[in-house]
């Protein structure tokens, strides 16, 4: 049975877009089965952002986000090809779960004003 997962890449900023695209077709190429021959579900390029910190000296990395599909016993091979490429500055895979989180809104004043109100009428 096949899950849902993303990952996140961070590749070396001096990397060109087509670069990155080679980089992605070769570590995608690992996630294909007979079960699911399309395995990628989205694939959001994010660009070059800067780093929080410096991540191998970098300052800057470039950003993709992708969405597949495969067996949970491909995924070893695939994070070892990932750690072994030394243009990715990071990465991480996670089960996507598929729920989107719900909207919180944030109190206004005066909801907050009203909880005052409600907390003084009750002493």
């Amino acid at each position: 049975m096949t899950n849902r997962y993303e990952v996140v890449y961070i590749f070396d900023s001096a990397l060109e877009e087509a670069q990155v695209n080679e980089h992605l077709e070769r570590f995608h190429a690992l996630l294909q089965t007979p079960e699911s021959p399309q395995p990628i579900r989205q694939v959001n390029h994010w660009g070059k952002r800067t780093l929080a910190y410096p991540i191998k000296r970098r300052d800057v990395g470039y950003y993709v986000v992708v969405q597949f599909e495969t067996l949970a016993r491909q995924l070893a091979e695939f994070e070892r090809l990932i750690k072994l490429d030394e243009s990715v500055l990071r990465h991480l895979v996670v089960v996507d779960e598929g729920a989107t989180p719900a909207a919180v809104r944030a109190p206004s004043e005066e909801d907050t004003a009203d909880e005052g109100l409600a907390e003084e009428a009750e002493e």
